[in-house]
């Protein structure tokens, strides 16, 4: 007999059917053992009848989180004892075949539980069991289900989803880079991507022009509740975009995506407002306004656009102009010309064609269009304070790409994880992550990080120098 899934007795009633999953709860009932089943499929009822005492005895031995296979008749429950809270709650499983395939411990927390009210670091310690609940099992599956829409919707529209390296060159764009030591280089390091970036313009080198990527992508930031040391982004690029026309597609995807797998959403304003960069500052002094009508609504959707951001800030600390966002961002001038000019009279007044996709009052994804002349892009670096030999050093590949013809291009990336915590209410994004690290970057799970053995620093000529306290 072939193993069918608990949501799936609907269809057999008054069929012999087998079922294996995990014993959720156990009740005896004096002269009826009942147990609630659990697999991948959802919950099935189990009822033990003491007219076979061995089988029912076997039953009465069952604990919380056992593995075991199970055979029985589909039955209908009596009138009244229906649960109307399962799919499957008018039918039960009358047993007459019970197997113990795996025993549990005593789960160091209830699994029956919503989870919030366990300690975090006790939860990721036993992320297995964790994920064992229904909140964290719906969570996943629906993270599954919005990465397959993108994938359908983006090939569906002539994208072309390309995987990019994981091991390339640390260059600056932000934030701190994990570095990789090579063994057969060494002194030399690989750096882990903070975005696929740089590797995503030459695909538009490359004549590719409509690129996505479900990327994964690390940072190493200082302890933030809602960041992750490696997260996952969704990744696009084009080639011969308009600005508003990569916003108006963006715009269609969400649209779609909560129609889709979110029908119980309502979207506050469509289409998503576009909101200058000052206004924004100056009637909400933010550049992530939260514009719901009723912020105490689970199920209001705001999204929106902020544009015109300026090209660069100060640094007081190191005395020099930045980007806002990367040096990657096309200026809202004519040429290179024009830029050195302008930046020379006034910085912080260029305009660059970047913008911020925002929900909720939350910045979930961003993107520009890209400088594609070669000076332009030595002229924007120099301007934040590189020397030219530095410049070289760090995107000569990218500089000398440039130079065989290079189409106008630009896109977004999109964190997947922060838009799906807000989507699905959660409080941050370890909750829609199915091994998150800690909020302060660990894996309690698998003790990382953790030491490397000697032979390993030899091999890659490291030696591990204490900091004194």
């Amino acid at each position: 007999m072939a193993r069918i899934l608990t949501k799936e007795i609907i269809n057999k009633e008054d069929q012999e059917v087998e079922l294996m999953g995990w014993v959720a709860v156990r009740r005896n009932h004096g002269k009826i053992i009942f147990i609630d089943l659990r697999d991948i499929g959802g919950v099935a009822q189990v009822v033990f009848v003491p007219k076979d005492n061995n089988l029912y005895q076997l039953a009465d031995s069952l604990r919380s989180e056992w593995v075991v296979k199970i055979s029985g008749t589909v039955k209908r429950r009596p009138t009244g004892m229906e649960n109307l809270n399962l799919e499957n709650g008018q039918f039960e499983i009358q047993a007459n075949a019970l197997e113990i395939l795996s025993q549990s411990e005593t789960p160091p927390f209830p699994l029956d539980t919503d989870g919030y009210e366990v300690n975090e670091d006790i939860r990721m310690k036993y992320r297995y069991l964790d994920l064992r609940r229904q909140r964290l099992q719906k969570n996943i599956r629906i993270r599954a289900n919005v990465v397959k829409f993108i994938r359908d919707f983006l090939t569906g529209k002539g994208f072309l989803e390309i995987e990019t390296p994981l091991l390339g060159k640390s260059t600056p764009e932000g934030a701190r880079d994990y570095l990789v030591p090579s063994r057969l280089e060494p002194g030399k390091f690989y750096a882990l991507p903070q975005s696929p970036q740089q590797y995503k313009q030459l695909l538009m080198v490359a004549g590719f022009e409509k690129y996505f990527q479900i990327a994964r992508c690390f940072r190493d930031e200082d302890t933030r509740g809602d960041r992750q040391p490696e997260f996952t982004q969704l990744d696009i690029e084009m080639s011969f975009p308009q600005e508003e026309a990569i916003l108006a597609f963006m715009e269609e995807l969400y649209i779609e995506a909560v129609k889709k797998i979110f029908p119980q959403k309502r979207i506050t304003e469509i289409p998503f407002p576009r909101i200058d960069y000052q206004e924004a500052m100056t009637k909400y002094q933010s550049d992530k306004p939260d514009l719901r009508k009723d912020k105490n609504d689970p199920d209001e959707l705001a999204f929106a656009f902020i544009v015109n951001f300026p090209m660069f800030e100060w640094k007081e600390t190191e005395k020099r102009w930045d980007a806002v966002h990367h040096p990657f961002t096309q200026p809202k001038v004519k040429d290179c010309a024009e830029f050195e000019k302008v930046f020379k009279e006034s910085p912080g007044k260029i305009l660059a064609q970047q913008y911020d996709f925002v929900l909720n009052g939350y910045e979930v994804g961003g993107g520009s269009i890209r400088i594609h002349d070669p000076k332009l892009l030595q002229a924007v670096f120099e301007a934040m304070g590189n020397r030219a030999e530095d410049v070289q050093e760090k995107f000569g590949h990218l500089l000398e790409a440039f130079e065989y013809g290079v189409p106008p291009h630009g896109g977004i990336a999109l964190g997947l994880d922060r838009i799906l915590a807000i989507l699905l209410n959660e409080p941050n994004i370890r909750e829609v992550i199915a091994f998150p690290k800690t909020g302060d970057g660990r894996d309690l799970m698998m003790s990382a990080p953790s030491e490397a053995q000697a032979r390993q620093l030899d091999d890659l000529c490291l030696r591990i120098v204490k900091k004194d306290s």
